[in-house]
């Protein structure tokens, strides 16, 4: 799904519970890695996405909090959805890499907030930070990651075109 594909998607099913289960099926679908978590995603616009998954028994480790590469996984996704529907259509991008602290044990639900900055993609590839702060329910911190992007520009043929 290109950017302009998803957040057009994303504008259509927002309205409702549901159409917002189907766009997070969707993302799964097209990267299956993240339905691991069942996330639900809250907002999509270029700038930002916040997405959040629940505490339940498949994503806990063996202290009953949420499991590290969880919120990791969580991160990515909103990372990446934050940058795919915020760079230009002759771009792409590639996770390169992420750096995280963990804050507290997550003990509840979580909510993601990923931040795309503002900066212009040129014909030279470009790291970008994206950073993810991540609250449990009740608004506490309890995880940020700062995830690399690498954006460049589409070659001629490439997928996605």
């Amino acid at each position: 799904m290109s950017a302009t594909n998803a957040l057009a998607a994303w504008r259509i099913l927002k309205g409702s519970s549901f159409g917002r289960w189907l766009f997070a099926r969707v993302i799964c679908l097209q990267a299956p890695y993240f339905a691991t978590i069942r996330p639900r995603i809250d907002r999509l616009e270029p700038g930002g996405c916040e997405a959040r998954m629940r505490k339940r028994r498949a994503v806990l480790n063996h202290v009953g909090s949420v499991h590290a590469i969880a919120l990791c996984n969580l991160a990515e996704l909103a990372a990446g959805l934050a940058t795919d529907v915020s760079i230009p259509l002759t771009h792409r991008w590639i996770p390169k890499g992420m750096t995280v602290e963990y804050l507290k044990k997550a003990t509840a639900g979580v909510r993601a907030i990923a931040t795309y900055p503002a900066v212009e993609a040129g014909v030279e590839p470009l790291d970008v930070i994206v950073p993810v702060e991540i609250s449990q329910e009740g608004g506490e911190v309890v995880f940020r990651a700062r995830v690399t992007m690498r954006v460049s520009p589409r070659r001629v043929g490439s997928p996605g075109e």
